[in-house]
């Protein structure tokens, strides 16, 4: 193995732990998730476990990243997204952007054969930015249970007890932009005029 090739797989274990770590996730819930088991996950992680595909295929889907990002793959220059949906709950959500750092971008779809179902607000760190582009959204923030149509946009910290659900009889597509705590998107107002 070349040195370059060890680099690479030396490299695995930080960023399947960073992954983790960024999600709040345990070994025992991604054990639980994978199939792997709790020791082979914390063995990958120390660099203790050669990375194998059979091992880094279920990872990359669970966190829901592309296979090149757990071993740094040089960037190929191709700017598409090549979405890989996730379903949680009976809702889609197909991934817009690259990467875990940084903003991440999402397309969020609930069926209307899903029912609205009771809200179960969940919380965890970071900052979130929703805008409907198809039929009715309920968000239900804190004390704030909310009906958005298509064209409302909501933000909010993520730290706040949130959940989303269908308000209307149709399906409902929303877009939402998720960072970690403290990064916010800035937004122009109107184009600054030339000196």
């Amino acid at each position: 193995m070349d040195d370059t090739t060890g680099d690479v797989l030396n490299s695995v274990g930080p960023r399947l732990r960073a992954l983790r770590l960024r999600r709040n996730t345990t070994l025992a819930e991604l054990s639980a998730a994978t199939g792997i088991s709790v020791s082979t996950l914390s063995r990958l992680e120390a660099g203790q476990r050669k990375p194998t595909l059979e091992l880094l295929l279920p990872l990359a889907r669970e966190h829901g990243v592309p296979l090149d990002e757990l071993v740094g793959a040089p960037a190929t220059g191709d700017p598409r997204i090549h979405i890989r949906p996730v379903t949680r709950g009976g809702m889609t959500i197909l991934p817009l952007s690259r990467g875990a750092d940084g903003l991440q971008a999402f397309k969020h779809v609930i069926p209307a054969s899903i029912p609205p179902g009771e809200p179960n607000p969940q919380m965890h760190e970071g900052y979130e930015w929703i805008y409907v582009m198809r039929g009715q959204l309920r968000l239900v923030l804190g004390d704030h249970d909310l009906i958005l149509p298509a064209g409302e946009a909501a933000e909010f910290d993520t730290r706040t007890p949130h959940w989303f659900g269908r308000a209307g009889t149709g399906a409902v597509e929303f877009l939402s932009l998720f960072g970690r705590q403290g990064e916010r998107m800035h937004v122009r107002a109107r184009p600054s005029s030339a000196p």
